[in-house]
């Protein structure tokens, strides 16, 4: 398995060894964990069964507000049972705000509520799947080039009006810019006209980790396309609730919001 390490000092995990447990990544809010067990171990966490792949590979996530502790259990092959507090660090997150959005996108009028009712739980559903894959293996790619204009977590104050806080990371740049696939995966969605995220593109990386690709141009995958790492999957746009051309770029572990920035390498 390769290592994935990200240097900030407090919550470096390089890697972190739970009994016959390895796990790699960010123990905060936001943060994204691949773990590798023995074949045949079962893996819980707080409870939740996780899919455990055949060699022992396994992903998890703690959402933006995370609880700052979760339990985590491995049963191996034996029968040996272990158990492990881990400890979540808990983060502050700056406050965004932007003005001159349509009065529509901010408090959208009773005509389309049915609409994004819709959007929402077709999302909700691919974001639920379990595919017995594990594409999100490996060293990932970032999905854009550019300035990162906007941090997960951010408390978005919208025209004046608190609203829910930003969930992705967003990449400032010229309508038109190629947007890859950062790794391997099946396109679970692909739309070009939702309410908020106007061309929209999901894809399943395995065991629950999804990226969404919003306010693109133009998408150029469609349901069930095979992706592979560094692949073009369409273009970034201003389409949807936006002030200005950039890629709205966002991973959920099933549905927990997980910070994009910790699956890439630092920007240079």
């Amino acid at each position: 398995m390769k290592k994935f390490v990200w240097l900030l000092v407090a919550l470096l995990v390089s890697p972190a060894l739970v009994g016959a447990v390895e796990l790699q990544g960010r123990f905060t809010q936001g943060g994204l964990i691949r773990g590798k067990t023995e074949p045949g171990a079962h893996v819980s966490l707080d409870g939740r069964k996780l899919r455990v792949s055949p060699n022992g590979d396994f992903v998890l996530g703690f959402g933006r507000d995370a609880p700052g502790k979760a339990v985590l259990r491995i049963r191996l092959d034996d029968g040996v049972v272990r158990e492990k507090i881990l400890v979540v660090a808990r983060r502050t997150y700056a406050i965004q705000r932007i003005d001159g959005l349509p009065r529509h996108f901010v408090s959208p009028p009773a005509s389309v509520l049915a609409r994004i009712k819709r959007e929402n739980a077709a999302i909700a559903t691919v974001r639920a799947r379990d595919l017995n894959q594990t594409y999100y293996l490996g060293d990932w790619l970032r999905p854009a080039a550019g300035p990162i204009s906007g941090l997960f977590g951010s408390q978005r104050i919208l025209n004046g009006k608190k609203k829910r806080p930003h969930y992705g990371l967003d990449f400032a740049g010229p309508a038109g810019s190629p947007v890859i696939a950062p790794a391997d995966g099946i396109v679970v969605l692909a739309e070009s006209d939702l309410y908020y995220t106007g061309v929209t593109v999901i894809i399943d990386h395995g065991h629950g980790l999804t990226t969404a690709y919003l306010h693109m141009s133009k998408r150029m995958v469609k349901v069930g396309d095979l992706v592979k790492r560094g692949q073009r999957i369409g273009l970034i746009g201003a389409t949807g609730r936006v002030t200005g051309p950039h890629l709205d770029w966002r991973i959920n572990w099933f549905k927990q919001r997980l910070d994009p920035a910790f699956a890439i390498p630092p920007e240079k």
